[in-house]
């Protein structure tokens, strides 16, 4: 017997009510993006720039430029800040509509822009057709506890299918390899309208640590039409259904101007 099977046999059930009131997200104690506090950078200090292996960071001369699309998580940056300007913390939701919007921007949160560029938004039960174009596999691990008891992505209305002729939502990761271009095209073009893309994972926000090699492109860019963002490497379950149901209008964006609410 498998050991969910006698876990819910025991507690009576497995299934987290978030992101009901009091749920639990499952994530407790994990590292997320690291937290830029700009008014604590000393002048001159490069050291986060120069170890950022995706090149997130850039050093200029008012400061850090932060692009949490390339963030991999990796933490090197708040290991090597000297001032406490790179700071660890919990933040995973960082589902946006607006590439821009992963960007820091110093400014706080600006205006931001309607749902799905003025489409009306999906209100009925949502069905993803995932294409892994060239990921690790990492952000497909993820993809799976979705259904697993714990998340039970099936009790919010959404659904993965195999065919994009069933699918509303194409849902990619990866870099966008030389390899799966054509069978990436092939199943957007397979999809009926109205059709809307997600970008799942670092690589397909930007190409991650091996994006813009000699096999593969710097991420969704470019080449399809993308109407979510989600970095991370990987992004969390609780990330990638908080992103999904912002992208349903049932949760709020919660960042803007690269700077989370709360």
């Amino acid at each position: 017997m498998a050991l969910w099977t006698l876990f819910g046999l025991m507690s009576g059930k497995a299934t987290t009510p978030w992101p009901g009131e009091g749920g639990n997200d499952g994530q407790d104690g994990i590292l997320g993006m690291p937290r830029y506090n700009p008014e604590a950078c000393l002048d001159g200090c490069q050291e986060c720039a120069a170890i950022c292996p995706t090149h997130a960071i850039e050093a200029r001369d008012n400061g850090l430029a932060i692009d949490y699309g390339r963030c991999i998580t990796c933490q090197l940056c708040t290991e090597v800040c000297p001032s406490g300007a790179m700071e660890p913390s919990g933040d995973w939701a960082f589902g946006v509509r607006e590439r821009d919007d992963l960007i820091w921007s110093g400014r706080g949160a600006r205006e931001r822009p309607q749902p799905h560029g003025g489409r009306q938004a999906f209100k009925r039960s949502l069905h993803i057709r995932h294409v892994d174009a060239g990921s690790c596999n990492g952000c497909e691990s993820e993809l799976q506890a979705l259904n697993n008891p714990f998340y039970n992505l099936h009790r919010l209305g959404i659904f993965f299918t195999a065919s994009p002729r069933f699918a509303d939502l194409l849902l990619v990761t990866g870099p966008v390899t030389s390899a799966m271009y054509e069978p990436l095209m092939a199943a957007y073009e397979a999809m009926a309208e109205p059709r809307w893309v997600m970008a799942v994972g670092t690589c397909a926000v930007s190409g991650g640590l091996s994006g813009g090699n000699y096999a593969c492109g710097t991420g969704l860019d470019g080449v399809l039409p993308v109407d979510v963002y989600l970095p991370g490497c990987p992004p969390n379950p609780a990330a990638i259904i908080e992103a999904l149901l912002m992208f349903l209008d049932r949760a709020p964006q919660r960042v803007s101007g690269g700077q989370i609410d709360g």
